[in-house]
């Protein structure tokens, strides 16, 4: 069969936030069950670190289809007309191998992170959680909006960035969307304080967000930092909590935000509560009591855009969208 090429605006219109989650639900319950396989991923670093090459593939069994993601992770592009994540995720059906569609890979990202952060505070967050708070101003900060807004009923929202005239534009752009009243604050702190929704989509290298902040009965989903070097909660933040994870391999090698905290002593790998997926299943307890802070650590994984890639493949086959593009297939 034809392979399909299907771009980003392709993706916004294939696969709606709501649907997503769902997806990724389905798809994290898979990991759980062991019906799927997510190898570690391979980074590429550029000579003067200055950005990486990421590959992650992924075999997702209930759709019969495995892929792998390529993408450019360069953190210079934020605040620029360039996306600090661009590339592809190709797909491929698992019976005769055959590459079946290419999708874009920031957009998937986009969507299937925030995403995940909706499957988490469904799963974790207090069902009353009204009051978020978002670190960051950029494209995760725009999807983890919509996300949180399709899983609690948000009622007050604050927005924090490093540069204040990037958060005010975001309020100003998201208000209007979304028809709800927006704060731009000051100072990280400021956002925090008293929030029982926390989003850290930052590309910050050292802590913005402090243990000593968090109110009890705190949700908070930290996506900003996927390698080891860099995290964005400090160690009292992640000592504070019960600890979620996307997956306990990919945390205990790439999470910065728990490696750092183990570094100084503040937790010990037991300090890993379960995997998200396990919670989902029911083989593992969330949270316990009103009073718990809880926390998932979102590194990303490539059974989320393999199987998101899945999904959007099959809506845009139902609706003739996408490009055909002659590729593989039987020979002749």
């Amino acid at each position: 069969m034809p392979m399909l090429a299907i771009s980003g605006a392709q993706v916004r219109t294939l696969l709606p936030m709501a649907r997503c989650i769902e997806v990724m639900r389905e798809a994290l319950m898979a990991l759980a069950r062991d019906e799927a396989v997510v190898p570690l991923r391979h980074l590429l670093w550029l000579p003067d670190r200055s950005g990486l090459l990421g590959m992650m593939p992924a075999h997702y069994g209930p759709a019969g289809v495995m892929g792998i993601k390529v993408v450019s992770v360069m953190p210079g592009n934020h605040g620029t007309a360039w996306d600090a994540h661009q590339g592809a995720v190709l797909l491929f059906e698992t019976r005769h191998g055959e590459p079946i569609a290419l999708v874009d890979a920031s957009e998937i990202t986009a969507m299937r992170t925030a995403a995940v952060s909706g499957v988490a505070t469904q799963a974790l967050a207090r069902r009353d959680a009204h009051d978020l708070a978002i670190l960051g101003s950029g494209i995760q900060a725009t999807t983890h909006l919509e996300a949180m807004l399709a899983v609690r009923p948000v009622r007050r929202v604050r927005v924090w960035s490093r540069r204040p005239e990037r958060a005010a534009a975001f309020a100003t752009r998201a208000a209007a969307r979304h028809g709800i009243a927006i704060e731009s604050v000051p100072d990280a702190r400021a956002a925090i304080d008293g929030a029982d929704l926390i989003c850290t989509t930052t590309s910050a290298k050292e802590p913005v967000l402090l243990g000593d902040w968090l109110a009890s009965g705190a949700h908070v989903n930290a996506v900003g930092s996927s390698v080891r070097s860099a995290r964005e909660l400090d160690a009292a933040a992640v000592a504070r909590a019960r600890l979620f994870v996307d997956r306990r391999e990919s945390t205990l090698n790439e999470a910065g935000d728990f490696l750092l905290a183990r570094a100084e002593g503040a937790v010990t790998d037991e300090h890993i509560v379960a995997e998200l997926g396990e919670v989902l299943t029911g083989t593992a307890e969330g949270r316990i009591n009103a009073d718990d802070i809880t926390l998932f650590e979102s590194l990303g994984l490539a059974v989320e855009d393999v199987a998101a890639a899945y999904e959007i493949w099959q809506l845009a086959q139902a609706t003739g969208t996408g490009t055909p593009l002659t590729f593989g297939g039987p020979q002749s």
